[in-house]
């Protein structure tokens, strides 16, 4: 038996000494492991004791509900919007979440719907080092649309990361010794 105030162990006694020791402390003699020989209980405020398990079952409930995040893509895209797109899917993947994909077509886009098909095979492709396709790229009406799911945390692999500030300084640094070198090149010329 284990003393809920102190968390201090009490030991093995039987359940009347149990209670009226419960009872001294004006706390409540609560069951915790049943199936354990014998049972563990502890002393504790009963209502306290369902105020913290409402606690945690909340806390669990919250953190294993998996999050649809949502990006959406339209088929003339420019080049660094693409990426942004593909890099904040990333950052979602990586926390996680799971991902929807929308690639909406509008006026006479809706002529060429195989060019969105591709750009969203080209997602897929990039996306495919963080998270795998549940449901493949499907047309629906005026929209293209797909949904990934997270891979295993140690199978993930970021390809669009955001440079860290020591990549960035190690690339300026190189690019400045590539500038000097072009001048003692010209100069020896």
């Amino acid at each position: 038996m284990i003393d809920g105030t102190t968390h201090e162990q009490l030991g093995v006694m039987r359940i009347e000494d149990a209670l009226r020791k419960a009872k001294s402390m004006g706390m409540d003699l609560i069951e915790i492991a049943p199936q354990a020989n014998p049972p563990v209980c502890r002393i504790l405020d009963y209502g306290k004791f369902r105020y913290e398990q409402a606690k945690q079952e909340k806390a669990a409930k919250h953190n294993s509900a998996n999050k649809v995040k949502e990006l959406k893509f339209r088929v003339n895209i420019d080049q660094h919007d693409y990426v942004t797109k593909v890099r904040r899917g990333e950052e979602f993947l990586d926390k996680g979440n799971k991902l929807k994909l929308i690639l909406q077509f509008r006026g006479r886009e809706n002529a060429h719907k195989e060019l969105g098909v591709e750009l969203m095979q080209k997602v897929k492709a990039d996306l495919s080092s963080m998270g795998h396709v549940d449901m493949e790229p499907k047309l629906v009406g005026k929209a293209v649309s797909m949904m990934m799911s997270p891979l295993p945390a140690q199978k993930r692999k970021r390809k669009f990361a955001p440079l860290k500030q020591a990549e960035l300084d190690a690339l300026e640094k190189q690019d400045i010794h590539d500038e000097e070198e072009e001048e003692e090149d010209t100069a020896a010329d």
